[in-house]
């Protein structure tokens, strides 16, 4: 009954034939399967070793060619590099920078051409798949000799006896465990990375593309995407992590996702192991434009157009323990122009751009036993010209500098900075203006670290400018402003809370501090000169605020000078007082001396009385 729809001998002979012809596809399917899965491990096997010069040998433990679904599965897939044949390279100086293990249990090839392979010598391939493969990377130093380099053979030129094309049209490792191990150094350093994804694109090799270099690794396009990377600086101090970091060769963009660089222990605990500041940092965003990933892979050095941070903080800790008796060593290191030199890894930036970061410097004052704080919300801005390569330092060796901020979230602060990357004594410059603002918003590091409260004032405009090294800071302040009140603190270690000091705060009010500037509709403003040595253990940031401080203490009337005679003047009153104590103890001790005088006479002129009146009893 099944068969009743054949009705027409014709429909019965096509039947026929499309049965023959399953049939007979089905058999070649299992008789290829069976004879060319050998074949293809050969070639491969032979592809591997002379591409490679002998160096790398590819095992696995089965192959299976599924001709109908056009695919090769490989099972258990070792590559290995021959140590044997490395350390002939190394002694021939022909050894590359690096040897490679990969580790595989199951390897995909799908859409491939069994058929123009054997034919035409030609392996084409739609896709392959790895999954959550393992490999190693030993990085070795070169150990060139000093002769004629051998001109080395393309990929395609040592394969194309037995391949006249290879291509692939995508590529993808997903879950990689990667381990690099560097033997550059005394001691290697080893650094892993797991849940990282690979892709490649359009991996072509033939007689066209071997020479072509706006390929990477003969592939249109790779990328790589490492999620949840963490890891540790190795004095244990600080920890990093980035939810995602990602990179294209064909972009050549590097971003990463969600940064965080934290300290590992809270403020206190951490200074008591380090006399260094104390960082934190967070960003949403960070990209690394155009960046040379081929000239970073061969020599390690970092070279790109443009590096991006965008919406984000940086706090900035000065450590307690900067006491100078205590230290012998100069934080001038952490001048910026100093600090670019210290970094090994060469590298070049022609732009740093901000966006959108909040920045605060926090310093413990020990004599209040508090800590204040400025913050810089809203940075933006970029740097020009960031490099340690001594050799384009010769045609330019300025970092310039232009940010705006908003100081405390309060007023607008526009600052240049100017960077000698290239003098020994770390010369630098800045100068900028700060716009209208109410200066009680100050009083978060005028309070715990000035012991002073600002009760009244409005900053009009602040004018600085700035030469500045390792030594001497040198420049000039102009603080334009109005009704500026101030209250003199003092710290009370016992209750733990700043103290008013009447005394002290009519004074100042009264006497040293100007409540405006210009004091008159008609009168010049107050500029301040600066210039102070830099004492040995202020870092780059508080130099820089130092100098600031000092101008605007200047421009209203808190000089050098006018400390001095207020500092005098309260200590005549404080002698005064101290005295006008004593005196009256001497009063009050005359006046006990005289009462009590008067009572032993009274008490004796009493005895009399009583000793005559028993006279006369007697008598009578």
């Amino acid at each position: 009954m099944a068969f009743n729809f054949l009705k027409h001998t014709w429909q019965k002979i096509v039947f026929c034939i499309v049965i023959v012809l399953t049939v007979l596809i089905l058999i070649g399917a299992i008789f290829v399967n069976r004879y060319w899965s050998p074949i293809l491990a050969d070639k491969l096997r032979s592809t591997v070793l002379k591409s490679t010069d002998s160096l790398y040998n590819v095992k696995f433990d089965d192959a299976q060619l599924h001709v109908l679904q056009g695919k090769i599965v490989l099972y258990n897939i070792t590559l290995t590099p021959d140590t044997a044949v490395f350390k002939a390279k190394v002694k021939s100086g022909d050894a590359p920078k690096g040897l490679y293990t990969l580790r595989v249990k199951k390897l995909i090839l799908k859409h491939i051409h069994p058929f123009r392979l054997y034919f035409s010598h030609k392996l084409d391939i739609g896709q392959i798949v790895v999954r959550s493969p393992e490999v190693i990377i030993d990085a070795y130093p070169q150990n060139q000799k000093d002769k004629k380099p051998k001109e080395k053979k393309t990929i395609y030129q040592q394969i194309s006896k037995s391949l006249k094309e290879l291509s692939v049209d995508q590529i993808n490792f997903s879950g990689v465990s990667l381990k690099y191990i560097n033997h550059k150094t005394a001691k290697p350093a080893v650094s892993e990375f797991k849940e990282l994804d690979l892709a490649a694109f359009n991996l072509l090799i033939d007689s066209a593309t071997q020479f072509d270099r706006s390929r990477f690794l003969y592939c249109r396009e790779v990328t790589f995407d490492l999620n949840n990377y963490t890891g540790h600086s190795a004095n244990k101090l600080y920890s990093y992590q980035a939810k995602l970091v990602k990179f294209s060769t064909r972009t050549r963009k590097l971003e990463a996702f969600n940064c965080v660089f934290r300290a590992a222990k809270p403020p206190f605990a951490f200074f008591s192991k380090t006399f260094k500041d104390r960082f934190t940092a967070h960003l949403d965003t960070l990209q690394l434009t155009n960046f040379d990933f081929e000239t970073y892979n061969l020599t390690q050095y970092v070279k790109a157009s443009n590096l991006l941070l965008k919406n984000g903080g940086l706090n900035v800790y000065g450590n307690p323990r900067l006491n100078p008796s205590e230290m012998k060593d100069d934080r001038f290191p952490t001048f910026p122009n100093k600090a670019i030199h210290s970094i090994r890894l060469k590298f070049r930036l022609d732009t740093l751009e901000i966006r959108n970061v909040a920045v605060r410097y926090e310093e413990f004052n020990r004599s209040t036993m508090r800590a204040g704080h400025v913050d810089f919300v809203h940075v933006r801005g970029h740097f020009l010209n960031i490099t340690n390569d001594t050799a384009l330092l010769q045609k330019n060796r300025y970092c310039n500098a232009a940010l705006k901020s908003r100081f405390m979230d309060k007023g607008d602060l526009y600052v240049n900075f100017k960077f000698n990357l290239l003098d020994k004594n770390g010369a630098f410059s800045y100068n900028g203006f700060l716009g209208p603002f109410n200066m009680p918003a100050a009083n978060p590091a005028a309070i715990p670290l000035g012991s002073m409260a600002i009760r009244a004032g409005q900053v009009k405009r602040i004018n600085f400018d700035f030469n500045a090294d390792r030594y001497f800071v040198k420049g000039n302040v102009t603080f334009l402003y109005n009704n500026l009140k101030i209250q003199i603190l003092k710290a009370d270690t016992g209750e733990r809370k700043m103290k008013h000091r009447p005394l002290a705060t009519l004074f100042a009010n009264a006497v040293i501090i100007k409540h405006n500037n210009p004091d008159g509709p008609d009168q010049i403003p107050r500029t301040a000169n600066i210039l102070f040595k830099r004492p040995s253990f202020f870092p780059f940031f508080k130099t820089i605020w130092h100098g600031m401080f000092v101008g605007l203490k200047t421009c209203a009337g808190v000089d050098e000078k006018a400390q001095k005679q207020a500092d005098n003047k309260l200590a005549e009153q404080e002698e005064k007082k101290l005295d006008k104590q004593s005196k009256k103890q001497k009063r009050q001790a005359r006046r006990a001396e005289r009462k009590r005088k008067r009572a032993l006479k009274k008490r004796q002129k009493e005895l009399e009385k009583q000793q005559e009146k028993a006279a006369e009893n007697q008598k009578s």
